[in-house]
Order: C-alpha cells, then sequence, then structure tokens
C-alpha cells in the first residue's frame, strides 16, 4: 500500500497528478495544525514531526488494511507516496474514525449503518483530491458515495472539503476496490459505479493492469443492483476504445447510447479546470455509461 508505518519512510517525490485527476475545488477549508501526538505546522510534511517506526496517523488509515499477504494479484493501482499537508493530518486524524473505512476484508458492510440511512450508494474507484467527489455530493445529497483511493493526500482533502463544506453523505475508503467489492459487500448494495480517468497503463505490457477488465465487470455485476449505472471517464482514447469494446461484449451491462458509442457527458460529472484546460487544446475525453440488466432468469433484487 502506499505508506508504512512500521517503516521509515525516505523522500520519494510522487510523480505529478494525472492532469484530469484534480478538478476545480468546491470551497477548500484552511489547512491548520492538527490535534494528534505531534504538532503539525502548515505546510510541513508529516513525516518530519513523527518518530522512527511511529504510525504515520494514530488515528487514521491503516498502511496496508488488508494485509499484503492476502493476495497475490496483479493490481490496477500504484501506490503513491507523496506530502501531506497539516491541514490533511488534521482531518485523518479527527475524521477518520467518523467517515473512513479501512478495506480489510474482514466483514460483510451495512450501508445503511454506515451511512446512517437507506439512500442509494454509489461506489466512486480512485477519486484523486476528491474535489469533483465533493461536488456531487453537494449536488445530490440523497445519494452517498462511498469514494475509495490508497492515496493518503487525497483522503484527507476529502475529508476536510465534506466537513469544511456539511457533506454528511461521503464515506472514505482506504485499500483495494477489488476487495471491497469481493469481501465486503453484499449482492446488489449498490445503485451505481464511477470510474473517472483511471490509470490507463498506456505501455502495452501493462494492459494487464487496467482496472476495467471482463472480470472486474463480472464481480462489480454482482455488487449492482439492477439498472445501476456503470460510469467512466478516460482521455486516453485507446483506453477509452478498450472500456467500450468490453463494457459493451459483457452480458451484464448495456450501453445507454442508442448508437453504441460514447456519451455526452452527463451533467452531474464536474467539468474539471484541468479538464477544460486539456479541452482547449484538443484533448479528447471519452464518457461511458452502461446499465446493469436484469437477465429473465435473474430473480428481482431482494427475492
Amino acid at each position: 500500500m502506499s505508506d508504512s508505518a512500521n517503516t521509515p519512510e525516505t523522500p520519494n517525490p510522487s510523480p505529478p497528478p494525472h492532469p484530469l485527476t484534480s478538478p476545480h475545488p468546491l470551497t477548500s477549508p484552511h489547512p491548520g495544525p492538527g490535534p494528534g501526538p505531534h504538532p503539525h505546522a502548515p505546510g510541513v510534511s508529516v513525516r518530519s514531526t513523527r518518530a522512527k517506526g511511529e504510525p504515520r496517523f494514530p488515528d487514521g488509515p491503516k498502511a496496508d488494511p488488508a494485509g499484503s499477504h492476502f493476495e497475490r494479484r496483479i493490481r490496477s493501482f500504484q501506490p503513491r507516496r507523496s506530502r501531506v499537508t497539516a491541514g490533511q493530518a488534521d482531518a485523518l486524524q479527527r475524521l477518520w474514525p467518523k467517515w473512513g473505512l479501512d478495506i480489510d476484508g474482514s466483514r460483510t458492510l451495512d450501508l445503511p449503518e454506515l451511512f446512517g440511512n437507506d439512500n442509494p450508494v454509489v461506489l466512486e474507484i480512485g477519486f484523486g483530491m476528491g474535489e469533483a467527489t465533493a461536488q456531487m455530493a453537494a449536488a445530490d445529497a440523497a445519494t452517498n458515495i462511498l469514494a475509495v483511493d490508497v492515496h493518503t493526500p487525497g483522503q484527507g482533502n476529502l475529508l476536510n472539503l465534506a466537513d469544511h463544506n456539511g457533506l454528511s453523505n461521503i464515506r472514505v475508503g482506504n485499500g483495494d476496490a477489488i476487495i471491497l467489492l469481493r469481501e465486503m459487500l453484499a449482492e446488489d448494495s449498490l445503485s451505481g459505479l464511477r470510474v473517472y480517468f483511471p490509470d490507463p497503463w498506456p505501455k502495452k505490457r501493462h494492459h494487464k493492469r487496467r482496472i476495467i477488465q471482463p472480470d472486474f465487470l463480472t464481480l462489480a455485476a454482482t455488487r449492482l443492483g439492477p439498472g445501476a449505472i456503470v460510469h467512466c471517464a478516460t482521455d486516453w482514447e485507446p483506453y477509452a476504445e478498450q472500456m467500450l469494446d468490453v463494457l459493451t461484449a459483457h452480458p451484464d451491462f448495456e450501453n445507454t447510447q442508442a448508437d453504441g458509442g460514447f456519451a455526452p457527458r452527463p451533467d452531474f460529472r464536474p467539468l474539471t479546470r484541468f479538464e477544460g484546460q486539456g479541452l482547449d487544446k484538443g484533448h479528447v475525453v471519452n464518457d461511458l455509461l452502461f446499465r446493469r440488466v436484469q437477465h429473465v432468469d435473474q430473480p428481482p433484487a431482494g427475492a
């Protein structure tokens, strides 16, 4: 996973973020010193304020919630280490026990209990710094968003945004979304799935790491209720074509577009500042909207 609780960190600058994963911010809170075991000066990395071997966030997300021994499969994500600001560290310490979830594969989640209501739940895999997630949560308070990522600064930033803007319909998951889907979510428990600008793994030898694959869709279909929408977006055109091919060929999904192609960007997906800059430069962003179908021999959900 992205951070180790038992080994000291060495400076390892993260690669620059994908240009379309840092949306225009909602109202961003001002970072402040955190109440944790060590004071955090604004703009100072948390790594410089903790002793060797001390957990990075004692009350926050675990470094490897499911255990590195959980399975030996190809991962679709690339763990990243980068500096955590004082505001993000403060949010992780204060809010993780309230709104955070370590994906440890140990239990099946009771989603109404997790969110405190029976509203529909959408799973978002890979939310970057969380600004778009916060905007969507603010625009649709009747939908709960379970947002999953492995990037600690993004987790802290999204918690900060949720807290600052009073968004009680967001829960932040830390860990592997595959383990969450397979081990911790009940059948037909989700009303939607969002995968926005996932790592395109552009080199051919890395294509097997792309998350939108037949096996992933088969697993996701078991957790999505009939009629649930899978919404993907990418600015990497070869990956968009692969997504379209894989989703079209899968028997559990149907394209919402009559022509069988890409969809216009729906209003509920925010147009990010970086996306707008890319479009001005001629970049192509493709959205895909597919519906989970109910087969004739499949009983209705809850039957």
